[in-house]
């Protein structure tokens, strides 16, 4: 299977998607089958009003959690939206409309003071828990503050901390029981909630998306037993939930639409099952006795030949780029990398096409040439080492191996995750690569949960272990600059153990035009600084793009409301999908 999807390609199938649009058949209210391949990507498949029916979602594993103020990832970001209503969302939009931020309990996006310090947001009013209170600030207020209880929430992200006044002293409302609780965030009155940060941070809308803004009432908080009896805001409740089966939701009858301007609740119920092994989640999708896979990775390896061979299989489906970048981190301080001509032998050498190839082509992803990679705010399109066809020059990385001294190569260490398929392949194809100019790639793979914390983000253990290269996969906390480069080019992001940031990259220039970046008030102008600093981290040439990450989904007949959301890594939008089953 080719690879090597052209500009021209890419934008055909754009094309393709808008025609499916201005025809019509994308948002047929006859069946998911009437769409064409990728209408999901520009337009809503299956459109319709009609309410009713059940929404079943099925996961090969389960949620890290479902509680609001306990998660990071982003597929229960996305479907908490149905039981937990942050400050403001993405809105549930087809396109790049997807990736705009709307308000959602708040009646506006945030105000903020011109430093980009103080942050103001105000809740609408009538907004109801389920069982009939009023929300107030002081839900929100408390909501965020024990996302701080890292002994009982660990998983969830740790930006309120980094970024509130004082965050960093501040260790959750099980351990404080001051009346004031966190003093970084104000409640004047039950509709007012002010945030006031120690550093500029025009990011803060983005923040406010995430789940941890979704109100808690003191009263039902649990800890980390919470997540047995949520408490809900939004159009759904749980009406049973089992951490090892999963769970099902029904109609909240306290939800006012009149409140909600994003949300059209469309289903009676929704099921979510847990524990599913991967093929049989694909035989349900395409059985069409499920409606999504919501984990949003994709049709197994096993499973893409079935839909990609038959015109009318393949209609079904839709290969949206997943907000993240497979590459390779060439550390800066173990030696031959800490030549900068060494690193550049390295970008030009990589044969990026055949490594798509042979990870399954196409449809798994597309050759990267840059850091940020597309559908997320600041990427901007470049290549500082062309090659023809994506497929590596060798001359061109002779030279630059004889510039650094190396001109018959040398011997490092080359480290992948050995749980994951793709990584390893990909490590593979890559040590064939450098074998051409000389290098030789001693591969060493470690299970995922011990790469960064044992192996490959330890600075003691890299240097020791001569690993100068290091695989790595990195998607966006949110789809803008800051939330993709932020922990993985920024010096602060190195650590002990535990960091991401594999290069071990302190530039100086770097982390000021970060800084720089999240300071900047205007969109256009933050957005360019992010473009800027993937261009300066690719001079550096410590970082390898290798390929931008694309997850085939399919979408049986009976899925209704179906688009792709680039906010949610390039999944489907479960704000919005509704069934005609």
């Amino acid at each position: 299977m080719k690879s090597r999807k052209t500009a021209a390609a890419i934008a055909a199938t754009v094309a393709l998607g808008l025609a499916a649009t201005a025809c019509g058949s994308s948002d047929s209210g006859s069946g998911g089958g009437h769409a064409k391949a990728d209408a999901a990507l520009t337009s809503i498949v299956n459109k319709t009003d009609k309410k009713g029916g059940t929404v079943t979602y099925e996961h090969a594993s389960g949620p890290d959690s479902l509680d609001p103020g306990n998660t990071y990832y982003g597929w229960v970001q996305n479907f908490s939206r149905l039981y937990a209503r942050a400050l403001v969302t993405f809105k549930p939009a087809p396109g790049k409309e997807g990736l705009k931020i709307v308000p959602d309990l708040a009646t506006s996006l945030g105000k903020a003071t011109p430093d980009a310090k103080t942050w103001t947001y105000h809740i609408r009013k009538g907004v109801k828990f389920q069982d009939g209170s009023v929300i107030t600030s002081k839900d929100v207020k408390y909501a965020i503050e024990r996302s701080f209880a890292r002994e009982a929430l660990s998983n969830g992200p740790t930006y309120f901390s980094t970024y509130l006044k004082d965050g960093d002293k501040y260790k959750g409302p099980y351990k404080d029981k001051s009346a004031d609780g966190l003093k970084s965030i104000e409640t004047p009155d039950d509709s007012t909630i002010v945030f006031h940060l120690d550093k500029p941070f025009a990011d803060m809308d983005y923040l406010a998306s995430f789940s941890q803004t979704a109100p808690v009432p003191q009263k039902a908080d649990k800890g980390a037993s919470y997540v047995q009896s949520i408490v809900s805001s939004g159009p759904y409740k749980f009406a049973s939930y089992s951490e090892s089966r999963g769970a099902t939701l029904v109609r909240n009858p306290q939800w006012d639409p009149k409140t909600d301007p994003i949300r059209k609740a469309l289903p009676d119920k929704i099921k979510l099952n847990f524990n599913v092994q991967p093929t049989t989640v694909d035989e349900h999708l395409l059985n069409d006795t499920s409606t999504a896979d919501i984990a949003g990775t994709g049709l197994q390896s096993k499973t893409q030949p079935k839909v990609i061979t038959k015109a009318s299989e393949k209609a079904k489906t839709d290969d949206p780029y997943a907000g993240a970048l497979q590459y390779l981190a060439l550390n800066v301080h173990v030696k031959p990398f800490n030549n900068a001509d060494c690193r550049k032998a390295v970008q030009y050498v990589a044969d990026k096409a055949d490594m798509v190839d042979a990870i399954g082509g196409e449809v798994r992803g597309d050759p990267a040439t840059t850091v940020i990679p597309p559908g997320v705010s600041g990427y901007k399109k470049f290549d500082l080492y062309p090659s023809a066809g994506n497929k590596g020059n060798v001359a061109k990385a002779k030279q630059y191996l004889a510039k650094c001294g190396k001109p018959n190569g040398f011997k490092t260490t080359l480290t992948a995750r050995s749980d994951r398929p793709d990584e390893v392949t990909s490590a593979t194809q890559l040590q064939q690569s450098l074998k051409k100019i000389g290098i030789v790639a001693d591969i060493k793979t470690f299970p995922s949960d011990k790469y960064f914390t044992d192996f490959a983000g330890v600075p003691d253990w890299v240097h020791k272990n001569n690993a100068g290269m290091m695989m790595m996969a990195w998607g966006a906390d949110w789809p803008a600059g800051f939330g993709y480069i932020d922990q993985i080019v920024d010096g602060k992001a190195i650590k002990g153990s535990g960091g991401t940031n594999l290069m071990e990259l302190d530039d100086p220039k770097i982390n000021a035009e970060i800084v720089k970046g999240i300071g900047t008030l205007d969109t256009t102008k933050r957005n360019a600084t992010w473009g800027k600093v993937d261009q300066m981290v690719m001079e550096n040439a410590s970082l390898v793009p290798l390929f931008y990450r694309k997850n085939l989904l399919y979408r049986p007949d009976s899925a209704a409301n179906v688009t792709v959301s680039q906010a949610y890594l390039g999944m489907y939008d479960y704000a919005l999908m509704s069934s005609t089953k």
